[in-house]
């Protein structure tokens, strides 16, 4: 069902933004780019758009992954793109993670807009290999969680941290 949410200009500029990775760009640059970025409706919940304050940048110090669940609010819905960095046992990968934050005690009409608008956010995500929808903390705060999404027990590292802590 769609609801006639549009998506922001600036949305998609993110999106390609951090879909591209540049591969001989300086540290100074490399700690600039979104790591995560969390997106909401607007006031009249017509628009898509980018929540103000809720993005993290590579450089930023501290743990990554922590720092985006706390960015999440506890009573209503966002999408999100994460740029998770993780290991397997062959190789080092990065990949863009959509996820759909709906907890439980988001008010119903919250759930439902967001729910509904899900499909035009995630066509103009092209690329995206991993969905994520997440109802609540419990199913978030432990990193383990993502790698299952990314690569199931293949998956050693995220964020460079090991999962077995």
């Amino acid at each position: 069902m769609a609801s006639g949410v549009t998506v922001d200009d600036n949305v998609l500029t993110i999106f390609n933004d951090m879909k591209v990775r540049k591969a001989n760009v300086n540290e100074e640059e490399k700690s600039k780019r979104k790591k995560a970025v969390l997106f909401c409706l607007s006031d009249d919940k017509k628009h898509i758009i980018m929540e103000e304050g809720s993005e993290i940048l590579q450089g930023d110090e501290g743990d990554p992954y922590l720092k985006f669940v706390k960015k999440l609010p506890p009573n209503d819905c966002r999408y999100a793109l994460y740029d998770a960095t993780y290991e397997t046992k062959e190789t080092k990968k990065e990949d863009l993670v959509f996820i759909f934050w709906a907890p439980e005690n988001a008010p119903l009409k919250s759930k439902m807009i967001y729910a509904s608008s899900k499909d035009a956010i995630k066509k103009k995500f092209t690329g995206i290999k991993h969905e994520w929808q997440v109802n609540g903390l419990e199913d978030i705060k432990d990193r383990k969680t993502l790698a299952e999404k990314l690569g199931g027990a293949s998956v050693v590292t995220l964020e460079g941290k090991p999962l077995n802590d």
